[in-house]
Parts: C-alpha cells; structure tokens; sequence
C-alpha cells in the first residue's frame, strides 16, 4: 500500500497546534516576568515610603515641618 499523503487540513491543524503551543510558552514567559516586574516595583515602593518617613522625621527634627503628616 502506498502511503497516502496526510490531509492538507490534518497538516493545516498540525502547524496551527505547533504554533499554538509556542504562544503558550510565550505567554507563561511573559507571565513570570510580569510577576517579577510587579514584584520589583513593590519593592521601590516600600524604599520610598521608608525614605518619606525618614524626610518626614529630619523635617521634624529641625523644625521645617509646620504639622505632623
């Protein structure tokens, strides 16, 4: 028997699910990196909340601070 050539929408379906499968990998990539990024900033943001209260207390301090915050 001679092997028959595979159905053009088999081979169609094929490269579709290849391709389907990098954007996944894609995606998960973008999602870890996302997680990172999100991570990262809170951690600025807890140094600058940390440096407005050490601004706060040397404002304080001197006496440059009409009220406390």
């Amino acid at each position: 028997m001679v092997d028959e050539p595979d159905n053009l929408v088999l081979q169609m379906l094929r490269r579709m699910e290849a391709k389907l499968d990098r954007v996944i990998e894609d995606v998960q990539d973008l999602k870890v990196r996302m997680t990172n990024v999100a991570e990262a900033l809170a951690g600025v943001n807890r140094r600058l909340d940390r440096l407005e209260l050490r601004r706060d207390q040397v404002e304080r301090r001197l006496e440059l601070a009409d009220a406390p915050r």
